[in-house]
């Protein structure tokens, strides 16, 4: 499987894009916000990263709105919260059959270039 989940408006998700030209080497795009990420598709990249905090986005607007920097959060909570509002998945999530690339990070968007290579 080829995907990038990724939201359109955000400016850095498209530049990364742009930047490593991923969206011409036959990826598919699915922007979270106008299709929803589902259950399976979550536990999925959950496999391949080795936890659902790792795809947890603490910069969401919403962590703070919510008073989540002060709770203790478990894998339970970080897959709900994620499925219940696409702004905390980090984003973007580039799967490339068994190869998981999260968040836009410079050394995560470095090593995402060298796998294209």
């Amino acid at each position: 499987m080829k995907k990038i989940y990724h939201l359109g408006n955000c400016t850095t998700n498209q530049s990364i894009i742009k930047e490593t030209g991923i969206d011409k080497k036959g990826y598919q795009l699915q922007d979270i916000k106008f299709e929803k990420i589902t259950a399976s598709q979550l536990d999925e990249m959950k496999k391949l990263s080795g936890s659902y905090e790792s795809l947890f986005s603490r910069r969401a607007m919403k962590y703070k709105e919510l008073g989540l920097k002060d709770k203790r959060l478990e894998e339970k909570d970080y897959r709900k919260y994620i499925l219940d509002e696409y702004t905390f998945l980090k984003r973007p999530v580039v799967i490339s059959n068994d190869k998981i690339f999260i968040g836009s990070e410079k050394k995560t968007v470095e090593a995402l270039k060298n796998f294209l290579k």
